[in-house]
């Protein structure tokens, strides 16, 4: 009696569990799952921009147009170069401005307050801060490097297909690194000290404690903060774009595929799902080989 009691109280839990979640699964999927379907469900099309006019089927002609196109295989180069670079260089800045933020000294409350700005500073601001930074003629930087002739004045950087990927790279990490400054300066003042104490009583120098006690208790933190940032930065379109049209990542060219020039939206749309797919691929290999899940 009382195993039938506890079994009707688990499932009435279970019930009251389902029916509180319910509205948070269905706002899900018609904002998430139900925008990825339909975007499979397009690849296979030709999509028809006039109402009047259906769609026509195309099989897989979307997925092997884009898989022999040169400039989305180039575009796919620049994302995982622009992914790996920001990623790597996010956290090592991270990394290192977390360790010197852990230290007391005067003043370092509104320091760490400061470090936050480019993260927290709305994005339009930054990229119209940094585009007056790299403006050709009155740019304080093209001024700066114009006066030491390393450049000429007239140089436009940012709509220079050469060196917008680099610029794009570097505003990236300005901007991110604060959260990975973040999330790491949250582990650090957890480590116990009695850790550093015992290394020392062993007689190890600050490397050797840094490689030994802070690197293993920064492992998991470093390892899934790369993965966030990772898929972030491989789908990041909105600051690449503002900043420029030219750094040449693949959610840009799949921008420029969907609505500049003549759409062709079935075809952007199979490659946005060869990005997804990718992109599990990835996600999945990462979090089994790196973060042992």
């Amino acid at each position: 009696m009382r195993n039938h009691s506890v079994g009707t109280l688990e499932h009435k839990e279970a019930i009251l569990g389902w029916k509180l979640i319910a509205p948070t699964v269905i706002i899900i999927s018609l904002l998430i799952l139900y925008p990825a379907i339909y975007n499979i469900y397009l690849s296979f099309f030709r999509v028809s921009l006039n109402p009047a006019v259906p769609n026509q089927f195309m099989g897989w002609k979307n997925y092997v147009g884009i898989l022999k196109d040169p400039t989305f295989w180039k575009s796919f180069g620049i994302t995982v170069t622009f992914t790996s670079i920001t990623v790597i260089g996010s956290l090592l800045l991270g990394l290192g401005v977390a360790i010197m933020m852990n230290r007391k000294f005067y003043g370092r409350g509104i320091i760490r307050a400061l470090i936050l700005l480019p993260y927290v500073t709305p994005l339009i601001s930054s990229v119209f801060a940094w585009k007056y930074i790299f403006l050709p003629l009155n740019g304080p930087l093209v001024q700066f490097l114009s006066s030491l002739h390393l450049m000429n004045s007239g140089t436009d950087i940012i709509n220079n297909p050469n060196n917008a990927f680099v610029v794009v790279s570097f505003f990236n990490i300005w901007r991110n690194f604060p959260f990975v400054y973040l999330m790491i300066l949250a582990k650090l003042q957890s480590i116990p000290s009695s850790l550093y104490e015992a290394a020392e009583m062993d007689g190890a120098n600050w490397w050797k404690k840094f490689m030994s006690v802070t690197l293993p208790e920064l492992y998991f933190v470093i390892a899934s903060v790369a993965l966030l940032r990772g898929i972030w930065n491989f789908y990041k379109f909105n600051e690449v774009y503002l900043l420029s049209k030219f750094a040449g990542t693949l959610p840009i060219y799949i921008y420029n595929t969907a609505f500049a020039g003549i759409p062709h939206q079935g075809v952007a749309a199979s490659a946005a799902t060869i990005l997804f797919v990718v992109m599990i691929g990835l996600i999945t290999l990462y979090v089994k080989k790196v973060l042992k899940w």
